[in-house]
């Protein structure tokens, strides 16, 4: 059963979002909240596998939330809910750890579909969308901290396996490519992700965007 938590400041939404969740019988909606800060006392009561998190809320917003929760010890999964106008707040919560990003008009089955992957402990990537919200804010300007130096850790084939991540490739499709075993391609993604601190392949494309493994819009470098 997964348990999910459904935060919203619109009623309505809440509402739509329950039925929806509920009509299926792997899913319990475990509780609801209004705001971020409330958002963060219900994780905490209710332990939820999966939060559906709205980025624009009063008293405080997803992002805030997001980052707070994902630093609560055993986090929950953060799934966001935003529309287009506010991309740059979905920016900085896949940098923050959430595990993906859903339009808030989305079909029935997208919502339905979303939840049990990030609950599965897997990222919701959508490489045209997510790429486009990569590119535009590395773009944007510059970003802090130097990440090149982090790539310094990784062994070469570590480095292609990133950025094979960062194209958008599964680990099936990384091990046709670099003419490896699947198994062998999830041993280097683990160790990666644990070289950079990475909490999932959401992060792992942004960071190769970040270091320059892969250029805006030009695909690799």
């Amino acid at each position: 059963m997964i348990r999910v938590l459904v935060v919203d400041d619109q009623e309505l939404v809440r509402d739509g979002f329950r039925s929806i969740l509920e009509s299926h019988d792997d899913m319990d909606v475990v509780g609801e909240a209004a705001d971020g800060a409330a958002a963060i006392v219900a994780v905490q009561r209710t332990k939820p596998d999966v939060v559906l998190l709205d980025v624009r809320m009063p008293i405080m917003d997803g992002l805030e939330a997001a980052r707070r929760i994902l630093a609560l010890p055993d986090a929950p999964r953060i799934l966001m809910l935003t529309t287009f106008d506010s991309d740059e707040y979905v920016y900085a919560a896949l940098r923050a750890g959430a595990s993906g990003f859903l339009l808030k008009d989305a079909r029935r089955g997208q919502l339905v579909d979303a939840v049990r992957t990030v609950a599965d402990g897997q990222s919701l990537l959508s490489p045209s969308i997510t790429r486009r919200l990569v590119e535009r804010f590395v773009l944007a300007g510059p970003l802090p901290g130097e990440v090149p130096d982090r790539l310094s850790q990784l062994s070469p084939r570590e480095r292609e396996v990133l950025l094979c991540i960062g194209e958008g490739l599964a680990n099936g499709e990384i091990a046709d490519k670099l003419f490896l075993s699947e198994a062998t391609v999830k041993t280097h993604v683990n160790r990666l992700f644990g070289k950079l601190g990475l909490r999932d392949r959401v992060q792992a494309v942004v960071l190769a965007y970040e270091c320059g493994l892969i250029r805006p819009g030009a695909g690799r470098t």
